[in-house]
C-alpha cells in the first residue's frame, strides 16, 4: 500500500480473543459449561478491520509479541490488505477472555501484554503515514502518551482525529480530549468521562433516556470545540456538534435510530461503528455528518449478526452497503 492510499490510520491494540458462549454470564463462584472459540480482537484491530472492510485503505499501528498471537495478527492483516506497522515487544501479544450469553451480551477481561508497551517513539516514526491520512482513529487500550502522540501529529498535519474513549476504566486526560475532533463514547464511557473531567455524576443506564438538551450540554462540557457521538446500543446514537460547526448538519444535536438486526453477538459492535464511521468520513467527504453516522450504525448492526470480534466485521460488498 502506498502512503498516499492511507485514508485511515488506526492506532491501537491487537488481542487474541478467547471466547466462551454460555446460556447466562457467570456469577461470582459459579462454574458453567459452554462452547469455546478463539480468534482475533483488540479494539484497535477490530476497528482497523472494520475500516478496511467498509471501504477505506487502512494503516494499523500497534505492538506485538514474538509469538503465535503476533504471527496471527500479521497474517490476518496481510489477508485483509491492512498496512501493519507493529512495534516488536518483549511482552506477549495481548489477550482477552470473553463470555457471551444467549442474548448476545458479553463480559470481557483484557491481558494487555504488548499493547501496554506501545511507545510514543514508535508512533512518532509513523509520522509520514499519519500526515498522509484523512482520518486518524485511536482508542485507549494503548498507553495514553502513544495515543496522544498520534493525535498531535495528526492535528499538526491538519488531519481529522477520532478518539474512541474505550474501555471506560482506561485513563484519559483533558489534553487528550483537546486534540480529538470527534469523540465516540458509549453510555458507560460518557459517564466515566463526565465524572473524571466535568465533576458530573450520570447513571450510564439512564443516558439514553436523558432529554436531548441535557445530553447536548453534557457533551459540550467534555468537548466544547468538537463533535461527540454517543453510541446508545439499541437506542441508536446521539450526535452533539459545536453550535457553529455542525459538519453539514442542519441541527447542532439529534438522534440517529439503531438499525434492526438478528443479533447473536454484540462483541465488537462499538468497534464496528467506529471503524465504519472513520471509513465513511475518509472515503465520502461530501456527505453531511448524519449520513456518516447512519452508515456506521447500519454497519455496526450487521456486525452483531456474526460471532466474534474482528471476524464479525462485514465486508462492504457482502453487507449491501454503499
Amino acid at each position: 500500500m502506498s502512503l498516499s492510499a492511507a485514508q485511515v490510520v488506526v492506532v491501537g491494540s491487537f488481542n487474541v480473543d478467547h471466547v466462551w458462549h454460555c446460556e447466562a454470564l457467570p456469577r461470582a463462584g459459579e462454574t458453567l459449561t459452554g462452547s469455546y472459540a478463539s480468534g482475533p480482537g483488540g479494539k484497535g484491530f477490530n476497528q482497523a478491520t472494520a475500516c478496511v472492510r467498509s471501504g477505506a485503505s487502512t494503516v494499523f499501528i500497534c505492538a506485538l509479541g514474538d509469538d503465535p498471537g503476533g504471527q496471527l495478527a500479521r497474517g490476518l492483516a496481510a489477508r485483509d490488505g491492512i498496512d501493519l506497522r507493529a512495534e516488536a515487544a518483549e511482552a506477549p501479544t495481548g489477550t482477552a477472555g470473553i463470555h457471551v450469553d444467549r442474548a448476545g451480551s458479553n463480559t470481557i477481561v483484557i491481558g494487555p501484554g504488548a499493547n501496554g508497551v506501545l511507545s510514543a517513539e514508535f508512533v512518532a516514526r509513523q509520522a509520514e503515514a499519519i500526515a498522509t491520512a484523512r482520518i486518524v482513529l485511536a482508542q485507549l487500550e494503548s498507553p495514553v502518551d502513544s495515543v496522544l502522540e498520534a493525535m498531535r501529529l495528526a492535528r499538526a498535519a491538519g488531519i481529522r482525529t477520532i478518539l474512541n474513549p474505550a474501555p471506560a476504566n482506561a485513563p484519559s486526560t483533558r489534553e487528550l480530549l483537546a486534540v480529538a475532533d470527534i469523540l465516540t463514547p458509549n453510555e458507560t464511557e460518557l459517564a466515566a468521562l463526565l465524572a473524571r473531567h466535568a465533576g458530573e455524576t450520570v447513571d450510564p443506564a439512564q443516558v439514553a433516556a436523558l432529554d436531548d438538551a441535557r445530553l447536548h450540554r453534557l457533551c459540550r462540557m467534555l468537548l466544547p470545540r468538537g463533535t461527540a457521538v454517543v453510541t446508545l446500543g439499541a437506542a441508536g446514537a446521539f450526535v452533539s456538534h459545536r453550535e457553529d460547526k455542525c459538519r453539514g448538519d442542519e441541527l447542532s444535536h439529534y438522534r440517529v435510530p439503531a438499525f434492526e438486526a438478528k443479533t447473536i453477538d454484540t462483541t465488537g459492535a462499538g468497534d464496528a461503528f467506529n471503524g465504519a464511521l472513520a471509513s465513511s468520513l475518509a472515503s465520502t467527504a461530501n456527505r453531511v455528518f448524519a449520513d456518516h453516522v447512519r452508515f456506521a450504525a447500519h454497519y455496526a448492526a450487521l456486525s452483531t449478526e456474526h460471532e466474534g470480534a474482528a471476524a464479525s466485521m462485514p465486508r462492504l460488498s457482502a453487507a449491501g452497503l454503499g
